[in-house]
């Protein structure tokens, strides 16, 4: 979440907002709605204001939230998250296409978005290793399976007997509820699988292929094959991501409540 949170508008807890009437918010534009903890960050947050009202920001419980999920199963936080980021009071679901890397982004657009935000080649590879946990909806990869070139065909990047296990679970591309696990192999830890089973050529989306097509980044895949050289790589990756853009002194504010502005 904080990933979709930090690509648009900074790291200003911009996606929790709620709409208000008829006015889309982040949360509502199709990249972002199947992420989920929006009622967890909501329990911490009225827990943090019971304890000490006015102090810790969403976009701070954001950060927060995300190194500690990540570094729970060793019990150990995997990088220091610096505070002090304040909320904004702006969300506008029309600002999301244009700053979220899409699941059929070639390298040049991943590379460019990412650049854009401060980040480089090493940051994109080793943000991308977050999708060795979660899971996509089938129509954001059925192309790859049934028509990648228009003519009925499957993508010929794609493992052949992956394509069959994905076709298995996605006979109906059209049906927008059927959901698959990006990394098959360890969907619910997270650790260095994604990159194991891309250079395998199973990399669910167009994207995750996309970092196989560029000699520099397809280096840094196989370099965080290795755990430990992963989790510290995407450890410093997201500390970088955490200070995209984030309002400091008296920019924004601090919520009282994550999902309105005060």
């Amino acid at each position: 979440m904080q990933f979709h949170d930090c690509f648009v508008r900074g790291c200003d807890a911009s996606i929790l907002l709620d709409r208000v009437g008829t006015d889309q918010t982040e949360k509502d534009a199709r990249p972002n709605l199947s992420l989920s903890g929006y009622d967890e960050i909501n329990d911490i947050k009225s827990k943090l204001e019971q304890a000490c009202p006015g102090v810790v920001s969403c976009a701070d419980i954001l950060a927060l939230a995300a190194r500690d999920a990540v570094s729970f199963p060793s019990r150990t936080p995997l990088w220091d998250v610096l505070t002090g980021r304040r909320d904004g009071n702006v969300s506008l679901a029309s600002e999301v296409n244009g700053n979220i890397p899409s699941p059929f982004s070639d390298f040049s657009t991943l590379k460019q978005l990412f650049v854009k935000k401060g980040l480089n080649v090493n940051d994109l590879v080793a943000l991308s290793g977050a999708h060795t946990i979660g899971f996509a909806h089938c129509g954001t990869f059925s192309r790859r399976l049934y028509n990648f070139t228009g003519k009925g065909d499957a993508d010929p990047s794609l493992n052949a007997t992956y394509i069959e296990s994905l076709k298995a679970q996605c006979p109906n591309p059209a049906n927008a509820q059927t959901t698959v696990e990006m990394d098959p192999q360890s969907s619910g830890s997270f650790d260095s699988s994604y990159f194991n089973i891309l250079v395998q050529n199973k990399g669910l989306f167009q994207s995750d292929a996309a970092l196989l097509t560029d000699k520099a980044s397809s280096k840094t895949v196989q370099q965080l094959r290795k755990p430990r050289a992963f989790l510290d790589e995407f450890g410093k990756s997201m500390k970088k991501m955490a200070a995209i853009g984030v309002l400091t002194g008296k920019a924004g504010e601090i919520r009282k409540q994550c999902g309105v502005v005060n």
